[in-house]
């Protein structure tokens, strides 16, 4: 299992979001990130998904 961080901001910079979460594999990262965002009503937000690697699996602004 890999770590995920899942990040929203507000336009001014605001953090409304900073939580970890474990997948099997990218894919599976991107379905429980986007289900996050959906739950939390963070869709139209700015938000981040990354790997504890470091790299960017979700991005939407």
């Amino acid at each position: 299992m890999t770590i995920y961080y899942l990040t929203v901001f507000e336009k001014n910079g605001e953090k409304l979001l900073d939580e970890s979460f474990e997948a099997q594999n990218e894919s599976e990262a991107k379905e429980i990130g986007q289900q996050k965002l959906e739950e939390k009503q963070y869709t139209e937000k700015t938000y981040r998904c990354t790997s504890s690697a470091g790299k960017l699996v979700l991005f939407g602004r």
